[in-house]
């Protein structure tokens, strides 16, 4: 095996937490499509895939490094929100807790001496960035429309979440 047991149980953990990210996504998008926002609706089913896809690039890490991958159980998503912010914030403060555990794994590896795994890691910190980036501009999308969320949704429609282009190259 490449890296140690203790890092493929703590891998195996973030696989939880990742497909458990997939199922809320799909709750928030079950929710706005019920609500008629097709455009958050989307934003919504389309994070759901990124978290799942997030969950089958650990297992194959996993599998590649030769360990033993156990899926934990998870939690059932909150399906319910007082308005639509809510599912918003809670989005955000989830892709925030997530980047914390991606950290406590990077943190773990180098405590291993596990080069390996830590450059597997460097990709979910850059993807972390642009989660967090991208569920902080939608909330804040979504306050500034306040009670007209049909504003938000024409807005996602015709510009997305990002603030700024990328520059050129990237």
């Amino acid at each position: 095996m490449l890296t140690s047991k203790k890092v493929i149980k703590a891998i195996n953990e973030q696989i939880g937490y990742e497909f458990s990210a997939s199922m809320q996504y799909y709750a928030i998008a079950a929710h706005f499509a019920a609500e008629a926002l097709p455009q958050l609706s989307a934003h919504f089913f389309q994070q759901a895939e990124e978290e799942k896809e997030h969950a089958l690039r650990f297992i194959k890490y996993v599998v590649d490094a030769g360990g033993c991958v156990v899926i934990p159980a998870i939690d059932a998503p909150q399906s319910k929100f007082k308005n639509p912010e809510q599912a918003v914030k809670l989005s955000f403060d989830q892709e925030v807790k997530v980047t914390h555990q991606i950290n406590a794994l990077v943190e773990l590896a180098r405590s291993e001496n596990d080069y390996i795994t830590i450059n597997v890691l460097q990709w979910f910190l850059t993807e972390q960035l642009e989660e967090v980036s991208s569920m902080d501009n939608l909330l804040k999308i979504v306050q500034r429309a306040g009670d007209n969320l049909l504003q938000a949704d024409e807005y996602l429609a015709r510009v997305g979440v990002r603030t700024m282009a990328a520059p050129k190259g990237e």
